[in-house]
């Protein structure tokens, strides 16, 4: 959530004015962070944000680097009406997504229409004039619900699918249609969207492809996992072949579960925002993240590892988490994993490591 506050302490940040209900200057935000983490210098270059995930990242270096991206890239003062929260960076600090190496966005949130269709049309022209690719949005129906492709070495690729439930507060009337612009929204979590999923995934996919479909879906706080996110994650894995669902809305890490020897994230956490300094929800430490870093079978295409890097955001700024916070995210993640089979270990550097029940998890597909 790179917008807002975030994109106020950047080089090039937008008008500041917002129509929140308690909330009229993105820089109010700014000060709540400020008064709970001290001063937070401005401007700051387009790699300060990521602070120690570059070193990460380089570390790992993974072959494709995927963000939930959940904001409007614009200067469009068309704040959408009826909505309470209008999210934007300004396509000059959109940067700060190459800075880190970003290949792939997922777009179909609830936050990628804040600013209309104008705005829309900024954030896909911004994407491409950098070079990074994109799913979930589009100028039509189509458009928004084609893969964005990764291109691997040896002519292998990942296939990034983006969807968004209305379940996370993204209004019907974003819908991408034939004529439209707009998100790739699910009305329900049926077996037709399902197969709808799959005859997308059918048509594109070459053998020794990956598929990753990106869902923004339920509410921002709480710990459930409702039976038909399950459902619906499941039927992804043995109906379109789905090799990592990659699940995000709620402001925490959720649990994990792996299906057939696929991984599914329900929900991954913020990673960067705005939201130090604002009360209510403490016991959920929103704060804290993970660097999901997933390791899979070349040929196959199933889960090999997954390996998490634990986080916090101080200062507008992502950091390596202390061990206390650390250990908060293993108790949590071990809490949130009982029912689905899974836990974490420590490996090293103070990082997790998923263990799941191979003898579930290897059951073959029909």
């Amino acid at each position: 959530m790179t917008g807002r506050g975030v994109d106020q302490v950047l080089p090039h940040p937008c008008d500041p004015v917002l129509y929140e209900p308690c909330m009229t200057s993105a820089e109010g935000y700014l000060k709540l962070a400020e008064r709970a983490s001290g001063p937070i210098p401005r401007p700051v270059d387009f790699a300060h944000p990521w602070g120690d995930a570059l070193e990460e990242l380089s570390r790992v270096d993974p072959d494709a680097r995927i963000i939930n991206l959940e904001t409007a890239i614009t200067r469009s003062a068309d704040a959408s009406r009826g909505k309470g929260i209008h999210y934007r960076t300004s396509p000059e600090n959109a940067r700060v997504l190459a800075a880190a190496g970003i290949h792939c966005c997922a777009l179909a949130n609830n936050h990628v229409l804040d600013w209309g269709y104008a705005g829309l049309e900024e954030t896909l022209d911004t994407l491409d004039s950098l070079g990074l690719r994109h799913a979930g949005a589009g100028r039509t129906l189509a458009e928004a619900e084609a893969p964005a492709i990764v291109e691997l070495v040896e002519k292998r690729r990942v296939l990034v699918y983006s969807f968004a439930s209305t379940s996370s507060g993204v209004p019907q009337h974003w819908a991408a249609t034939g004529a439209r612009p707009g998100v790739a929204l699910l009305s329900d979590l049926s077996e037709p969207s399902v197969r709808r999923i799959a005859e997308r995934v059918g048509s594109e996919k070459r053998e020794g492809d990956v598929v990753i479909v990106s869902l923004h879906w339920g509410d921002n706080w709480g710990w459930d996992v409702p039976p038909e996110q399950r459902d619906f994650a499941h039927a992804l894995v043995e109906l379109a072949r789905v090799d990592v669902v990659h699940g995000h809305s709620s402001h925490h890490v959720k649990g994990i579960e792996v299906h057939r020897d696929r991984l599914i994230l329900y929900g991954c956490g913020d990673f960067l925002d705005d939201y130090e300094g604002i009360g209510g929800f403490e016991e959920f430490r929103d704060d804290l993240g993970l660097m999901y870093f997933v390791v899979l079978d070349g040929r196959t295409g199933k889960l090999a590892r997954l390996h998490m890097t634990p986080t916090r955001i101080v200062g507008f700024r992502v950091r390596r988490a202390s061990g206390e916070d650390a250990a908060w995210l293993a108790e949590t993640l071990n809490r949130e994993g009982e029912r689905f089979g899974t836990s974490v270990d420590w490996t090293d550097g103070g990082r997790l490591e998923l263990r799941w029940d191979r003898r579930y998890a290897e059951s073959p597909l029909p």
